[in-house]
């Protein structure tokens, strides 16, 4: 059945659908509330998207689920995207946990925390910083005005015979030797909450009077440190938008669509002040509720906490479902007008100011993997282009605890979820040849046993050695039956070996197809020692446990 015959016979209820490319790799995730009308629409021929155009031309099959209504599909939507990140969905890939400043009010002498993890226990939580406002130096400022501990003792529980350092700097009041009562240390760490919630003027003001004393005494070396630290109080300050209150904390979601690709921004505003600006790339030609929808959802699935407030660039139907999905008492609204629409035209610009940034580059950088990619088939005379490489390596201490190391390279880029480890088994002391013999073997067989874990073969395989260790791995190849391009990376003169000659190849010096082959065989060496230094240091663990008798 062909996809446009498939296509015929798709529901038109909610669901999830799923793009896969020849290799039955998934390429895209979306829900639909109309399963056949959504995925119709990729296949039109009046497709104007050149993206959409793109990955329509890689799906080669396509799989979906049928959900009982829009939420539940909007719900396995996200969860599907965050376990198989497809390579054309929205970028919300790099996993990344933004820091939060943490002050647990239940203890009797707080301190102020860095975190990436919210937590219900009673703690205060500021932010989360994003971009535009270093959390680093927030912290700093904190530690230098307010003479909050820094230290991570028990207080009460710990005994110390005198302070600290920081205490005779005036950085700290020493509440671990009594020099400070619970409410006097109360009252500050309540001006640190007031500044943290946006009130700048205190801090302003005693950072002023400092570098005024600090001059009088002609301490112009912490002056000028402490003239440092009011330049940040005063670009905080600038971070304020203008006629808002200080008590509004939301986040804005704008989508723009230009000539330069499609991005969905988010501004995140807490206490009247804008803490970061976070611009991500989306699908060509999503720019629809659709999208947007799916893209808060996903935003929200990591640790990053919704605020009360979320104002989006355009009207959203489903805001009821994103909201059970969160789980939060929040609301989401178009803002139309007013200073939240300025907020909104902010969060535009700043989308189409990260198009525009990153076109080039992205372009330039695609340009050189695959014209590294085309170098390396023509050069060394490959079947195919090798948009998938796999390298190998070897990995000992004079014949101790041989290991072994499978990386993967996809497009260029390392694809670390499909690296893979060996523990050499058959083979006893110094021997790389015969060590890589048996791991092209074991990787080959479990391909051909379907094990899930070796689903996927490559265009190119890479072997990190000479001639001799390519002999090896193209006799492993031949004696199980499969066929696949095979060259060897030489460390010491970077020669490439192919089978078919015993005269290497000497790529260009600093050229993109030998940085390439160079990045792989060098991520596939770091990957193998660090197993064998793993094994090797257990061994020598266990080894000094065994008690003498």
């Amino acid at each position: 059945m062909t996809i446009l015959e498939k296509i015929k016979t798709l529901p038109k209820t909610s669901g999830v659908y799923i793009m896969k490319d020849d290799l039955g790799q998934i390429i895209y995730i979306g829900k639909a509330k109309n399963l056949k009308n959504r995925v119709s629409q990729y296949f039109l021929k009046n497709q104007t998207h050149n993206k959409v155009r793109a990955m329509v031309e890689k799906v080669h099959d396509f799989d979906y689920f049928l959900t009982p209504s829009e939420i539940d599909a909007l719900a396995l939507e996200s969860n599907l995207i965050k376990e198989h990140q497809p390579f054309y969905n929205i970028l919300l890939k790099d996993g990344k946990a933004f820091p939060y400043i943490k002050i647990n009010t239940k203890s009797d002498f707080p301190r102020v925390e860095i975190v990436r993890r919210i937590k219900n226990d009673g703690s205060k939580y500021f932010g989360p910083y994003i971009s535009g406002i270093s959390i680093h130096d927030v912290v700093d400022i904190i530690n230098y005005v307010f003479p909050i501990r820094k230290c991570k003792l028990n207080i009460g529980k710990a005994t110390v015979s005198r302070e600290c350092l920081n205490y005779s700097l005036g950085l700290c009041s020493a509440p671990c030797t009594g020099k400070i009562s619970k409410e006097d240390y109360s009252k500050i760490i309540g001006e640190v909450i007031d500044f943290l919630n946006g009130n700048d003027n205190l801090v302003e003001t005693k950072l002023e009077e400092r570098m005024k004393n600090q001059i009088e005494v002609e301490n112009f070396e912490d002056a000028i440190e402490t003239r440092e630290k009011l330049k940040m109080v005063q670009k905080l300050k600038e971070k304020s938008v203008a006629s808002l209150p200080k008590d509004i904390s939301l986040d804005a979601f704008a989508q723009v669509s230009t000539s330069y690709g499609d991005a969905i921004c988010v501004l995140t505003l807490r206490n009247g002040k804008v803490l970061g600006v976070n611009c991500f790339y989306a699908p060509e030609g999503a720019d629809n509720e659709d999208a947007l929808s799916s893209f808060i959802v996903q935003y929200y699935s990591g640790n990053i906490t919704p605020p009360k407030e979320i104002i989006t660039s355009k009207e959203i139907e489903n805001t009821d479902d994103i909201c059970k999905i969160l789980g939060k008492n929040i609301t989401i609204h178009h803002a139309i007008k007013g200073v939240k629409n300025k907020i909104i035209d902010m969060a535009k610009d700043n989308a189409v100011e990260f198009l525009q940034k990153k076109s080039n580059l992205e372009e330039r950088k695609r340009h050189n993997i695959f014209f590294a990619l085309e170098t390396l088939q023509k050069t060394l005379n490959l079947s195919k282009l090798p948009n998938r490489m796999e390298c190998y390596d070897i990995s000992h201490l004079f014949g101790e605890e041989s290991v072994a190391s499978m990386v993967v390279f996809e497009n260029g880029m390392p694809k670390k979820k499909e690296y893979r480890k060996f523990k050499i088994k058959t083979v006893a002391g110094i021997d790389d040849f015969a060590s890589m013999y048996e791991v092209l073997t074991r990787r080959i067989k479990r391909y051909q046993e379907n094990d899930e874990s070796f689903n996927k073969m490559p265009d190119l395989i890479v072997i990190d050695g000479g001639k001799g260790q390519l002999s090896s791995a193209v006799q492993a190849l031949k004696d199980n039956n499969f066929h696949c391009d095979i060259i060897s990376l030489a460390k010491k003169f970077e020669e490439v070996y192919t089978p078919n000659s015993n005269i290497p190849v000497l790529l260009k010096r600093g050229s993109p197809e030998l940085t390439m082959l160079q990045r792989i065989r060098d991520e596939a060496h770091r990957f193998a020692i660090t197993f064998h230094r793993t094994r090797r240091d257990k061994r020598t663990f266990a080894h000094n446990l065994i008690l003498p008798n």
